[in-house]
């Protein structure tokens, strides 16, 4: 059976299926901590909220591409990748907390695309920094 996990084919097909469902879990985790529906949002053509959610997106699959580059074992992947997506998740708290003149979830609920756009660079520039740090 130890063959079968070596096989690069299905090392790639299962650190890409483990991260899908990941990516799913996560999205609905950031879901349930926004004020605003992601992709009732979107599908209304809200850029604000798109390019949040587009972050987020671009940040958790970014912390998983190091992940698997600095783990051989999927579970250890995923916990890497549990890891960075709860400091992900942290840090965008943080900015909730550090922009007190104005609610962020509101602001981009309300298609504040510059709110938004901080939103998305903030998500993708600490992936950077969390991937770099998972060794």
């Amino acid at each position: 059976m130890s063959a079968f996990w070596e096989n690069e084919i299905i090392y790639i097909a299962a650190n890409f299926s483990v991260v899908i469902l990941c990516l799913v879990l996560f999205l609905a985790i950031f879901e349930l901590v926004t004020k605003y529906k992601n992709w009732e949002e979107i599908k209304k053509g809200n850029m604000a909220v798109a390019m949040a959610t587009g972050g987020k997106i671009f940040g958790i699959a970014n912390i998983f591409r190091y992940a698997i580059d600095h783990h051989d074992s999927l579970l250890t992947m995923i916990g890497w990748g549990v890891y960075g997506f709860v400091l992900l998740l942290i840090g965008y708290f943080i900015y909730e907390f550090l922009t007190p003149k104005f609610n962020i979830d509101d602001e981009i609920a309300n298609d504040n695309r510059a709110v938004g756009f901080i939103s998305m660079v903030i998500s993708i520039g600490l992936s950077f920094v969390i991937g770099a740090s998972i060794r």
